[in-house]
């Protein structure tokens, strides 16, 4: 859960750990030399996403470390959590090496199964020769038993890769009504301006109209 942004500045001056902020994922801003917006001072225009060093924070404005450099950006375009855009880059990169992982399972239960045939083949071709077979039947019954280990392994880097997959899809559900929320208040605040631009120039037409005695 995100704490509130003014709790996050709270809580960063009574500890001397290093702490961070991102850059929200609605609009790449820019750092300024100092709390104030003004052409002169545009240091670096910074990406949504960008991971930053908090320092402090006054009136509305926030002062931050990025690349060594020391600049304000506006507090509200700030979270106390990486953007849902790198959490999702993050997930499939785990997702890709799980795929990875699940490859590399796949390949060595193929390989383990080739050994099992290969010894079942050699069990019975030496079925009657005492102890050899009875050694070569518990090899054979070990290897089973590692290859039903790496199936149930497998099992399971599916079942994670599934989760991550669904994990996948509800940040990109969040994210596609987060910008379904953000056209619909513009088109509020569209429609508003409209309409209080109609009443004015329906006031003036009337107070411009001359009276009649």
């Amino acid at each position: 859960m995100k704490l509130p942004f003014f709790l996050l500045f709270l809580l960063s001056s009574f500890v001397n750990a290093e702490t961070y902020v991102y850059i929200t994922d609605q609009v790449d801003i820019p750092m300024r030399g100092d709390p104030s917006i003004k052409s002169d001072n545009l240091m670096k225009r910074l990406e949504s996403g960008t991971k930053l060093e908090l320092i402090s924070s006054k009136d509305g404005w926030t002062e931050v470390r990025y690349q060594g450099k020391i600049g304000w950006v506006i507090s509200r375009y700030l979270t106390s959590n990486p953007s849902a855009r790198s959490q999702l880059e993050k997930l499939m990169q785990d997702v890709n090496k799980d795929n990875i992982v699940l490859q590399d399972q796949k390949i060595k239960i193929k390989s383990l199964e080739s050994e099992i045939k290969e010894l079942k083949t050699q069990n019975s071709k030496i079925s009657m020769q005492g102890e050899k077979f009875k050694a070569e039947k518990e090899h054979v019954e070990q290897v089973y038993k590692d290859a039903l280990k790496l199936e149930h392994e497998n099992e399971k880097l599916r079942t994670e890769s599934l989760n991550l997959k669904t994990e996948i899809q509800l940040l990109k559900n969040s994210s596609t009504i987060a910008q379904e929320a953000t056209s619909r208040n513009w088109f509020i605040v569209g429609a508003l301006v409209l309409l209080i631009g109609i009443i004015f120039g329906f006031i003036i037409q009337r107070m411009a109209k001359p009276r009649r005695f």
